[in-house]
């Protein structure tokens, strides 16, 4: 997020504009604002290494006090907004943060978080009072507090618009590179901080890893970036990160609304985004002629990750927008990276893409390699160095025992080509009457039926098989569910599938708990059918 270079150069083009508040920051305003936040930090007595973190719905001020960390050789952590207090604190603790900034917005959550973090040593509250002038231009503030409204500061906690006002706008005279240091999703168990050395390097040289991501996603002078994800994530702030590195204008949205990404995409002249399936699912929900009303062709390249696509949602996508819907596979330890375009998926439909960072090794439960076309761990060799914080039993959980593959417990395959395809995760194994069983080829085509707006598909106890498989369904918008549908999701599974991956039951839900990424949070479920049996919690 180092923009000195485009401040200089292009001081008053915007940086950020945030939707649907409207606010404008300039590049001039947001290197600015990031150096007053970085002398800030150094005046707090933060050094290189240490730890901040941020708890903030998408706003300008999240992304000033990244920049700042990133120039002021920190580790900064973002905290996922839908965490409820106690998590939240774990995560503030466990990241060992000095310093730990909240958005006004989130007050509450942050106020009850931080009184159970006693190694906390400051407590910072950002957008406490409208924000005007010097380059931003109208809207609201960020997080809520309406313009020129101040809010209360709860004990303990200081105003970063007061610590930050008189503060020096030039560069701190140590500028180092810092880093973001973000947390697994936690959909299987405690979030981890995965914590990688901080490279010895100034901010305004070229990270290798920005470098990448520019290159693969077709990154230019001149675009604009629409961001319709939560910042604290790993992947939007890596493509905000890089887009503003990159000199782009950069549309923050506020949350996601399919009718919204639409208006951007015209208003804005929108060339690039990075998106996930659950976002496909909700454009793709909108009638045709409402899609038709709106100009996307300036769009050049759409990503997805972070959950997998069935493929009729792919298709209909590329269909729609043309090949500029690419995909890759990943995950915030960065172990390995996979990646197809939307050409090379046509010609192989449900793939995830080739390895373009590591090696793919795909391995038995013996932990012989499997040839292509057989299912196994997904293991990547030559992985960039990660640790997860704090937990070295964690860590080696996660390497072979030679120190030479990581894994973090996906399956799949590779065909011969060395193109790979996810079966599903190890965790959400089904073993029922001894024969294990994948939920997520039933998932993906149980969500091409019209009736099914989401669904998870998971193990439950059972007397005789230890495990059944039941579909947890969200039906569609106008659809009543009930019984008769329950058979016939039944019988649409049974049409397509052999019987033993097919789910014996089915139980309807108003939504399914998913991360804001798209990811499943399927312990959540498994733990309202699997109290009091223990074993398969979690």
């Amino acid at each position: 997020m180092y923009a000195a270079a485009h401040a200089a150069e292009h001081p008053d083009k915007p940086a950020i504009v945030m939707s649907p508040g409207g606010e404008v920051v300039t590049y001039r305003a947001f290197e600015a604002r990031a150096n007053q936040i970085a002398h800030l930090l150094r005046a707090l007595g933060l050094r290189r290494g240490d730890h901040v973190a941020v708890l903030s719905q998408n706003s300008p001020a999240m992304l000033e006090i990244e920049a700042a960390a990133e120039r002021s050789g920190l580790y900064y952590t973002l905290v996922n907004t839908h965490l409820t207090t106690d998590e939240v604190a774990y995560v503030v603790d466990d990241c060992r943060a000095r310093v730990f900034f909240a958005g006004a917005h989130l007050s509450d959550v942050a106020v009850a978080a931080a009184a159970r973090c006693p190694a906390l040593e400051h407590r910072v509250m950002a957008d406490t009072r409208g924000r005007g002038g010097g380059g931003r231009i109208g809207g609201p503030a960020a997080d809520g507090v309406a313009d020129g409204a101040v809010q209360e500061l709860a004990e303990g906690w200081e105003s970063l618009d007061d610590l930050a006002r008189d503060l020096p706008t030039t560069p701190v005279p140590d500028e180092q590179l810092g880093s973001a240091m973000l947390y697994s999703s936690g959909t299987t168990g405690r979030p981890k901080g995965i914590c990688r050395p901080l490279p010895d390097m100034t901010p305004a040289e070229s990270l290798t890893g920005m470098r990448f991501v520019r290159h693969l996603f077709g990154y230019r002078e001149g675009m604009t970036y629409l961001n319709p994800a939560p910042l604290y994530h790993t992947a939007p702030q890596a493509a905000v990160s890089a887009a503003l590195r990159t000199g782009a204008g950069v549309v923050v949205m506020e949350h996601f609304d399919a009718l919204e990404w639409l208006s951007l995409v015209e208003r804005h002249r929108v060339t690039h985004c990075q998106m996930v399936p659950t976002m496909f699912h909700r454009l793709l929900a909108l009638p045709p002629d409402v899609r038709d009303r709106y100009d996307v062709s300036s769009l050049e390249n759409v990503t997805h990750a972070a959950a997998p696509c069935p493929v009729p949602v792919k298709r209909a996508m590329i269909d729609w927008l043309g090949p500029i819907v690419h995909e890759y596979y990943g995950a915030t330890e960065a172990y390995g990276f996979t990646y197809a375009s939307a050409e090379e998926w046509l010609a192989r439909p449900g793939t995830v893409g080739r390895a373009v960072l590591g090696e793919i090794v795909i391995r038995d439960e013996e932990g012989k390699e499997c040839p292509a076309g057989v299912d196994g761990t997904i293991w990547f060799r030559d992985s960039p160095t990660f640790e997860y914080f704090g937990d070295p039993e964690k860590t080696r959980e996660h390497r072979d025992a030679a120190g030479e593959l990581t894994t973090v417990g996906d399956v799949g395959h590779v065909d011969d080509e060395g193109w790979l395809y996810l079966t599903d995760r190890r965790s959400y194994m089904i073993i029922t009457g001894g024969v294990n069983v994948y939920p997520q080829e039933s998932e993906t085509l149980l969500a091409t039926h019209p009736a099914v707006a989401d669904v998870a598909v998971i193990g439950v106890p059972d007397a005789e098989m230890g495990e059944a498989v039941k579909a947890v369904v969200q039906a569609s918008p106008g659809v009543v569910p009930g019984p008769d549908l329950a058979d016939e999701l039944v019988a649409y599974c049974r049409a397509h599938l052999a019987h033993f991956k097919c789910p014996r039951s089915v139980d309807f839900v108003d939504e399914l708990p998913r991360h804001p990424t798209g990811k499943l949070y399927k312990r959540l479920l498994r733990d309202r059918y699997w109290g009091g049996h223990g074993g398969r919690i979690g």
